[in-house]
């Protein structure tokens, strides 16, 4: 077997790890798993790094499981929050674990004909047949509250102001059950998560050690910040989905492409399949050209096409052009209306009357829409050559505003200036 801590390890994908976790992932394939939590009915980039974890360990020769965790979704992880979070309804729950399937399914290989073929499993299946009384009684008397109350997670929240409800406090050996069901139905020896996890994770080996007597490992990575000690996979408009629903792939993109030069060389690591040499080559090449943005570039291409596909990142890298070029009428006239939304997402909007509109003089529409604060304005920034409408420049303040410059019959990209951009649309 190929050693695949040491290829973590350079990716900085290696924060804990149980003694012996080496030598058994280099003695024979073994079966590993990484938890998903359900709270959503996607996943966000937050969850990238389980995933590709899960993809090296396939591509090493190892047999990844993806738990999604419709049984602890319903009770609430307490590691690394503040507070008790809110529970959702079965219902709701049952949805996201299937939607959260879905996704994972194009990640890693299920094919059931390779010898590790990935293995999806819920842990509700196995929970829902267990009582009260049995689990407390066959695990809980393996567990002592002593060892329970020691974790960082635990006395964190015992000494907040909240407290801990006693759903949360029983979370890790919820978990810790998990790992112990899949070391004796599945022959899964490994778990890995994040730093946070570190303390449920380690509650699963030791229930496996004191109930069979078994040998089981692990290992975590870092939580993941920005340079900036921001928290990373947020954006202004809130969290970078993996569903295409959810974040468009060009706005996709775009997140990956924004990175900061003191992070893109270890995103480059992290989040792609990239070779420390493809990688080293990259950085070389990027050194004293940082403003072509090389690193955000291929990042930006690696991860749009590895979570949406080679077609998105085309559409994304010839529509990111048009906001920021100026020889992009052609491209802006060749998008859909889909792609046009996605393209213009946060450009400011403006809804008018189509009738009126296309009898409305050029001058007149510019101050009346409040794009230009009045005519004066307007035909000073006309004869300036600073206004564009569909990327191409116009200076006649007479020119009516007709239908046929509508895009998809509908919409008017408008800009003043080089940065000011206005989507209007006709209806």
């Amino acid at each position: 077997m190929e050693n695949i801590i040491q290829e973590l390890k350079w990716r900085g994908l290696i924060q804990d790890i149980m003694p012996g976790t080496e030598d058994q992932l280099l003695k024979e394939s073994t079966a590993a798993y990484i938890g998903f939590d359900p709270t959503a009915d996607s996943l966000h980039i937050g969850g990238l790094i389980p995933i590709i974890v899960l993809v090296h360990l396939q591509k090493f020769g190892h047999k990844p499981i993806a738990l999604v965790g419709g049984a602890t979704g319903m009770v609430g992880d307490p590691s690394g929050k503040s507070e008790e979070r809110n529970l959702l309804s079965s219902d709701v729950l049952e949805y996201n674990v299937k939607a959260i399937q879905k996704q994972l399914g194009k990640f890693i290989d299920f094919n059931k004909e390779k010898s590790n073929s990935a293995e999806l499993v819920n842990n509700f299946d196995w929970f829902k047949n267990i009582s009260f009384l049995d689990f407390i009684r066959d695990t809980g008397k393996h567990i002592t509250v002593n060892y329970m109350m020691a974790k960082d997670s635990v006395k964190k929240r015992l000494d907040g102001e909240n407290g801990m409800s006693f759903t949360e406090f029983t979370y890790q050996l919820v978990q810790g059950f998990d790992f112990f069901w899949l070391f004796k139905n599945k022959k899964c020896l490994l778990q890995a998560g994040g730093s946070d996890q570190w303390g449920n994770i380690v509650t699963g080996t030791e229930l496996i050690r004191r109930k069979v007597g078994g040998d089981a490992f692990a290992f975590t990575w870092p939580l993941l910040t920005k340079s900036d000690g921001n928290k990373f996979g947020k954006s202004e408009k809130g969290n970078i989905w993996l569903s295409a629903e959810k974040t468009s792939p060009y706005t996709f993109y775009q997140f990956w492409l924004n990175t900061s030069d003191a992070d893109a060389e270890r995103f480059l690591k992290i989040f792609t399949f990239l070779s420390q040499r493809e990688i080293e080559d990259l950085v070389a090449l990027h050194k004293g050209n940082e403003a072509m943005r090389v690193l955000q570039k291929k990042l930006a291409e690696e991860l749009t096409i590895f979570v949406h596909s080679k077609s998105d990142f085309d559409f994304a890298e010839k529509a990111s052009t048009i906001l920021f070029n100026n020889d992009t009428a052609a491209i802006l006239r060749e998008l859909d209306e889909a792609q046009l939304l996605q393209v213009m997402e946060g450009v400011p909007a403006i809804t008018v009357n189509k009738v009126e509109f296309g009898k409305t003089e050029l001058i007149n529409f510019l101050s009346g829409s409040e794009i230009c604060a009045s005519k004066g304005e307007a035909k000073k920034m006309l004869s300036a050559g600073a206004i564009s409408v569909n990327k191409e420049k116009v200076i006649d303040p007479t020119i009516t505003m007709d239908a046929y410059l509508l895009l998809n019959n509908k919409y008017l990209l408008v800009q003043k200036g080089k940065k000011n951009y206005y989507l209007v649309k006709a209806e």
